[in-house]
């Protein structure tokens, strides 16, 4: 073979002993674990001692599962609980006199609980809404349920506030204190309208309230029986002698608006009656008649 390997692959003596070598040791190499497990390792052994210690737990593990059987059996024969009635007040006592009453410890666990995270019995049938309470033993326990009228969980009730005596209010000269005797006018309120008063010159109607902000349908309803309005109360703008500062304020107008007003009459001369706003072009027929009330020629 040696011959053949040197013909055919050109090897050496030397490599060819080499190769040899190498694989002899990979065939060892592989044998090795099992030879070892065959011939040296030997099987785990248990000496006396832990036998002993084995065989007594097996025991002790006997007599316990005997053992909670019996206790098992004791106590699903044993007799129901005792027990006692008393007058009580629901709010007040804890677990064990819950229990004195033939509830379990889970259920009266459960109506403490409900008690101290702010719960309140205000009457005995009350009692009804606790689900842990049988509608059997909330009929035995009603009798006994007695919960004092000082007691200190009883709903407080909400004082009365005097109704407001209707009234009536001019609205143009009235006013914050005035007008907060209106009944569905507070101080924010009669401020809002006190304001808008001031920039607009006066009412001239009850719906312009409909302009105040904050004040809808339900408001203004509520309110528009309480209040008169004076004509003769609202401030006038002499229209041919008013600048653009007296102007401004105004809700009605914007600035251009103003701008052409004053413009138009430098220009043509004084207005002589509201038609001649008609010659104003950019004010049409809408926002005269808004502003005819506040204007004076």
């Amino acid at each position: 073979m040696k011959k053949w390997l040197i013909k055919h692959y050109g090897f050496s003596k030397r490599s060819l002993n080499g190769l040899l070598l190498l694989l002899l040791l990979i065939i060892m190499a592989t044998l090795a674990p099992s030879i070892y497990r065959l011939y040296f390792l030997k099987p785990p052994t248990i000496d006396e001692t832990e036998m002993q210690a084995l065989q007594q737990l097996a025991v002790v593990d006997r007599y316990a599962k005997r053992e909670y059987k019996d206790t098992r059996t004791e106590i699903e024969d044993a007799p129901e609980r005792l027990v006692h009635y008393q007058t009580f007040d629901p709010n007040l006592i804890d677990e064990r006199q819950w229990q004195q009453f033939g509830l379990s410890y889970k259920q009266a666990m459960a109506i403490v609980n409900y008690v101290k995270k702010g719960g309140r019995f205000y009457k005995p049938e009350d009692l009804k809404k606790m689900y842990t309470i049988s509608p059997e033993k909330y009929e035995v326990l009603l009798p006994y349920v007695v919960i004092p009228p000082s007691n200190p969980f009883e709903k407080k009730m909400m004082p009365a506030y005097p109704k407001r005596e209707p009234v009536m209010v001019e609205i143009n000269t009235a006013d914050t204190l005035e007008l907060d005797k209106i009944r569905g006018i507070g101080i924010s309120f009669a401020k809002r309208i006190v304001k808008y008063r001031e920039r607009l010159g006066g009412f001239h109607s009850k719906e312009q309230l409909f302009e105040v902000f904050g004040i809808d349908t339900p408001k203004f309803n509520e309110i528009k029986d309480q209040i008169k309005i004076e004509v003769e109360a609202i401030r006038k703008l002499n229209i041919n002698t008013a600048e653009f500062e007296d102007l401004k304020r105004h809700p009605y107008l914007s600035f251009k608006q103003m701008n052409a007003i004053i413009q138009y009459r430098k220009q043509h001369g004084p207005y002589k009656s509201i038609a001649d706003l008609n010659k104003v072009l950019i004010l049409n027929p809408e926002t005269i008649q808004r502003i005819a009330p506040y204007l004076s020629f």
